[in-house]
């Protein structure tokens, strides 16, 4: 029940109450002052119309009833709509003014409001800049750091001591992608968030035992606290792990640094461990093979001396020996190509832009020769896995051999894509009879100035796994082809998805080092300290009972703050039509949702996204409607404390008449974009929420526990569907 709906209430009740007592007062005072004679008169004019008495008094609360209702409205629920509005102008820049209904009076004070407002805005704009001056040198020095680990060629990945991440790079993101079982639908962010537990990838008992080895060495004074282990994933990766500590300063100079967290540097090692292995096996093949060889070869040799050895046996012997020798010549060859090709592997490439490396090329070959270079055609956005260094030295050492051989003067420089590799093709035309084409450039050692390298193009080419080859169209336009690996996807960060939601991603909470959730209940945790997903649904109609779901968005909330580069957002297909009415709401239609997955598929992935974290919707019974329905079919559970922002929003605005999601972005001035898509409500329902918080602690409900209980009291929560 509302307050006002409380107040007319209790003043009806009052009134009645009073005209009650007042009856009965008239009537001790007719019976003290007249005689019995005269009493006697009365009570038998009365007789039997007590129930008429009953029924004008309650007619009389009629409109005594009425005016209440109008009074409470005109300076009671007037005044309170304006204080809620002005509170929501405080701390929520909103350029409309207030307009206030009610009496005259409250009429003045909406006009004062305006008034005080707009001067606290001016002095609040004020602080901020004097807040924002003092605090630029600690945001910078906190973007570089956060610059610093985005650009890292290693994942890093940093917790605090509960192993919630709190800062990851690019690199540790596309990692954990490929670790992850639904990638195709989350993109792994399941495994990778701020906030998230380190523990779903790595092993607690591993990092708890390599954190108790930094605590030692810590205590211990050890110049460098590190402790590395080896672990497998759920899908059998190996992955190398070295943790370094994360310290508080401390004010005495004695006492030991303390420990507030930990460093992760994560590598992928499967591929270095499966070579390993098979040079391993390799070697131990060679080694075991060639004591059989050698002892066969031996005693094939020792007979063969003795010269009373007849002509078959000799041939026999020599069959032996050649035979044992050309074994052990294929094991020795076998080895060989293993160590080359592991040397390959260990060779140090980076992944860079294709053009980035063509228009180095092209400073470089004009700096070193006297020829002129230029890039032929705009070319892919191709990404590479190479050694630009080597690479700018053998095309240097081809230009300089066309220069000679050819007499050209001027080469080109094209970029494309050849089957699963990379094509870097340079072009020249030849000014004068080719001389020198069959003397294999490709083999002979680099030159680069006067210097003459150890390495030829094809050794380059080698380490790069790669090859080349001379082509000519008709004698005089020649093409020296060279084939260079392509970056695998999601090793570079141009490959990663681009996210146009925010222009910077939000990989880093250092805040999150002071959170420690696992030393509280959920219900006793404060609001601020927990972790929400917000999600919405798209269906194919309003009764959850029969209609499918058709599209879930959910973006997360850490530590107070909307992230919204950790999003969910998933078209699902419902196996049904949809119809033309639920399609002219949300917009999507039966051709968007051809292809994509099922429920059954996207559930699972969206339940891992929301894991340990606290449920928020907008109307969320509708929308926990819709997953409890599917539960019987996927066998997928939400159990998770959810929180409505219809009801919070009924607990910090009761006197407004709406709370529907478009009335509530409104009074905090919020744009909604994308309404009726499962990911836009979601957004904006996460901006709703990270602001009645405050409001809600202005109400002294700070926790989990206290915020459910108080939206169970508000008259939406006996809404069912």
């Amino acid at each position: 029940m509302r307050r006002a709906e409380k107040w007319l209430f209790a003043g009806v009740a009052l009134v009645g109450l009073v005209c009650l007592a007042w009856l009965i007062v008239a009537g001790v005072l007719l019976w003290a002052v007249l005689d019995p004679a005269d009493w006697a008169t009365v009570r038998e004019a009365l007789g039997g119309r007590a129930g008429l008495l009953i029924f004008l008094w309650a007619l009389a609360l009629v409109p005594v009833s009425a005016v209440l209702r109008h009074l409470i409205a005109r300076y009671i629920t007037a005044p309170a709509r304006l204080a809620e509005a002005a509170r929501l102008r405080l701390d929520h820049p909103v350029d409309e003014p207030l307009q206030a209904d009610g009496s005259f009076e409250t009429r003045q004070l909406a006009a004062i409001f305006n008034t005080l407002i707009a001067r606290h805005r001016q002095l609040q704009e004020a602080t901020d800049e004097r807040v924002a001056e003092a605090s630029r040198r600690i945001e910078l020095e906190r973007g570089r750091l956060a610059a610093l680990m985005s650009e890292l060629r290693k994942s890093v990945v940093v917790c605090n001591l509960d192993g919630r991440i709190l800062l990851y790079n690019h690199r540790a993101r596309a990692q954990f992608r490929r670790l992850s079982g639904t990638a195709e639908v989350t993109g792994g962010a399941e495994l990778m968030g701020l906030g998230r537990s380190i523990y779903t990838v790595l092993d607690r008992r591993l990092v708890g035992h390599a954190l108790d080895t930094v605590r030692r060495r810590l205590d211990s004074g050890t110049d460098s606290p590190a402790a590395q282990f080896v672990t497998a994933t759920a899908g059998g990766k190996l992955l190398r792990v070295q943790m370094s500590p994360v310290t508080e300063t401390v004010d005495s100079e004695t006492e030991a640094p303390r420990l507030s967290g930990f460093v992760l540097l994560i590598e992928n090692i499967t591929d270095d461990m499966r070579a390993d292995a098979e040079k391993d096996r390799l070697l131990q093949s060679l080694t075991e093979g060639s004591r059989a060889a050698l002892a066969n070869t031996r005693a094939a040799i020792e007979i063969l001396a003795d010269g009373e050895v007849d002509e078959s046996m000799r041939e026999r012997l020599l069959g032996v020996i050649h035979e044992e020798v050309t074994g052990l010549s294929e094991r020795i060859g076998q080895l060989s190509d293993s160590s080359a090709a592991r040397l390959r592997s260990r060779w140090p490439l980076e992944e860079m832009l294709g053009s980035e490396l063509i228009d180095a090329a092209v400073r470089h070959i004009e700096q070193e020769l006297p020829l002129a270079a230029q890039r032929k055609g705009n070319g892919e956005a191709i990404w590479l896995k190479v050694d630009s260094f080597s690479i700018l030295q053998a095309l240097a050492h081809l230009a300089g051999r066309v220069a000679e051989a050819h007499g050209a003067n001027a080469v080109e420089l094209r970029l494309s894509r050849h089957s699963e590799r990379a094509a870097l093709d340079l072009l020249w035309k030849a000014a004068t009879e080719a001389n020198g084409m069959d003397a294999n450039w490709e083999d002979e050692p680099m030159r680069t100035g006067d210097e003459q390298l150890s390495m030829s193009v094809n050794d380059v080419l080698e380490r790069h796994g790669g090859t080349c080859w001379h082509e000519s169209a008709n004698g005089s336009e020649h093409c020296f082809r060279l084939l260079l690996p392509l970056a695998e996807p999601g090793e570079h960060p141009g490959s990663q998805p681009r996210q146009t939601r925010e222009s910077r991603p939000e990989y880093y909470d250092f805040d999150l080092f002071a959170i420690t959730p696992e030393s509280h209940s959920l219900d006793d945790t404060e609001l601020g300290a927990l972790t929400f997903t917000v999600f919405d649904t798209e269906t194919t109609g309003l009764d959850p009972s029969r209609d499918e779901i058709i599209q879930i968005g959910a973006v997360r909330i850490v530590n107070g703050r909307v992230l919204r580069q950790e999003f969910f957002e998933q078209l699902i297909d419902p196996g049904r039509s949809i119809p033309t009415a639920s399609t002219a709401i949300h917009g999507i239609t039966p051709e968007m949702i051809r292809g994509q997955p099922d429920l059954d598929t996207v559930l699972p992935a969206f339940h891992a996204f929301c894991r340990d974290t606290v449920l928020v919707a907008h109307n969320a019974a509708f929308d926990m409607r819709c997953l409890q329905v599917a539960e019987k079919r996927t066998g997928v559970v939400f159990d998770q404390p959810v929180l409505d922002t219809l009801l919070l929003s009924a607990i910090v605005h009761e006197h407004q008449a709406e709370h529907n999601l478009e009335a509530i972005a409104e009074r905090f001035g919020l744009a909604i974009i994308g309404r009726h898509t499962a990911i836009g409500d979601a957004m904006v329902t996460a901006e709703i929420f990270v602001r009645l918080i405050p409001l809600l602690a202005e109400q002294g409900i700070h926790t989990l526990g206290e915020a459910r209980a108080a939206a169970q009291k508000t008259q939406f929560a006996r809404m069912r569907y």
